[in-house]
């Protein structure tokens, strides 16, 4: 569609950053139901998720077994969809997704449970270590429907035109538990000793999983509407994969070289900040311990994200896709870098990760990019196709990292860098440029 058409009305003006919460509650009673859900569980996920490594680390893990744990992840993210999709079809949508949440609650409970057996030997490890491996397994499971699910619903209800935008709105919403997440979590660290506070901000997140449970069970309806799709096998994956629409091969190589640079490290940013000693001292609340700075720079780079990602997905109807996108992916490549190198200043700690912030700036022109060139009623194998190869090939990535991080974190780091500057390069040299509605082709 372009600046002539004249099927464009004024009601397809971009929407503003308050967009995305007007929206949500003007959607039918179903999907509001889920979009909650997602809220509460995105809360869950955010305030735990990226404690979990120092979480591992006071329970005795050692590097190699937290980069296990950040491989696990990234195993658990791109093989659940599969089963998930199977039992949504054979159990129904409502009856599915009760049970994930379920499962999502009793594992923030396991992780709760966890520091009461690190007195347990199991192997080369304990008890504690084991059950936060296990906790993983049940936590992520509700994380299992929610991405098909919001591609699915931006791409059926927003015109093409309107994608990036739509997918910003979508995105503000659900990441404004990504930045309540973490704010939660420092207030609960720094009032206690780590370990029991993050143990509060566990049973606060079981608690909120629950709740969540119960509403969607009694008030979600899931008559007319069915999320899940079974694996049809390696056959019809690597089909897909072969008829994936042009645009999206280069930018499938250059994200992943990206995602397993960023891979390679995530699970370690904590760590660095507070084995760093990096402390602050704010006006009423006093001076923050290391863990609790460390989610207020959470905070910092999730505030930026929500700043940004609207005005910048208004941009890409002047300058395309293609450099946003680029500029997302060469934030997630510099980051780690800066990051190992950064003197211990909470005011550059803070810098750091307000510039980190703009990664998510690039996220809903590359979720455009992907879905915009597949044809009407294929986006959904297209994005799943995409999201399955990357993710299974980023799956060792916090390994590797993990292995380079406990011989030498500067070098783990740079190295991470190191792969995600080829990722950008590449993605300039061979990119597509592409106009906000991708399906327009190239410029």
């Amino acid at each position: 569609m372009d600046e002539g058409d004249p099927t464009r009305t004024p009601a397809d003006a971009e929407p503003d950053p308050f967009d995305a919460f007007r929206q949500v509650v003007a959607l039918p009673r179903d999907v509001f139901v889920l979009s909650l859900a997602m809220f509460a569980f995105s809360l869950g996920f955010q305030a735990t998720g990226r404690y979990l490594p120092q979480y591992l680390q006071v329970l005795g893990a050692t590097s190699l077994a937290i980069g296990l744990y950040g491989s696990v992840g990234n195993l658990i993210s791109a093989v659940f969809p599969y089963p998930g999709g199977a039992l949504s079809d054979r159990l129904g949508s409502r009856t599915s997704l009760t049970l994930f949440g379920l499962a999502s609650t009793v594992g923030f409970l396991v992780w709760w449970a966890a520091d009461l057996f690190r007195d347990v030997t199991v192997g080369p490890t304990n008890l504690a270590v084991v059950l936060v491996f296990v906790g993983l397994f049940l936590s992520q499971a509700w994380k299992s429907f929610g991405l098909g699910a919001t591609f699915a619903v931006v791409k059926q209800s927003v015109p093409p035109d309107r994608l990036a935008s739509g997918f910003a709105a979508t995105e503000t919403f659900r990441r404004t538990a990504f930045l309540l997440g973490p704010l939660l979590a420092a207030a609960a660290v720094s009032a206690y000793a780590f370990t029991e506070g993050f143990r509060l901000v566990l049973l606060g997140a079981a608690v909120v999983g629950a709740l969540a449970t119960l509403a969607q069970y009694v008030l979600y309806d899931a008559s007319n509407d069915s999320f899940g799709k079974s694996f049809a096998g390696v056959e019809a994956v690597l089909s897909d994969l072969r008829s994936l629409p042009d645009p999206l091969r280069p930018l499938l190589v250059a994200d992943t070289l990206v995602r397993f640079a960023n891979g390679m490290v995530y699970v370690f940013f904590v760590l660095v900040v507070v084995d760093a000693g990096v402390t602050a001292s704010l006006p009423v609340v006093g001076t923050l311990s290391p863990e609790a700075y460390f989610g207020v720079l959470l905070g910092v780079e999730m505030a930026v994200a929500l700043a940004t990602m609207v005005p910048v997905a208004r941009l890409t109807r002047r300058v395309g896709l293609k450099p946003v996108v680029a500029l997302g992916f060469a934030v997630y490549a510099v980051f780690p870098a800066a990051l190992i190198t950064a003197p211990t200043d909470p005011a550059v700690y803070a810098a750091l990760f307000a510039f980190s912030g703009l990664r998510f700036a690039g996220l809903p022109a590359h979720k455009a990019l992907i879905v915009g060139p597949a044809e009407a009623d294929a986006g959904g194998r297209v994005t799943g196709t995409y999201y399955l190869v990357r993710n299974v090939i980023t799956i060792p990535s916090a390994l590797a990292g993990g292995w380079l991080y406990g011989r030498d974190p500067t070098v783990a780091f740079g190295l991470a860098t190191v792969v995600g500057l080829v990722g950008v390069v590449y993605f300039l040299a061979r990119g597509r440029r592409f106009a906000a509605h991708a399906g327009a082709g190239a410029e």
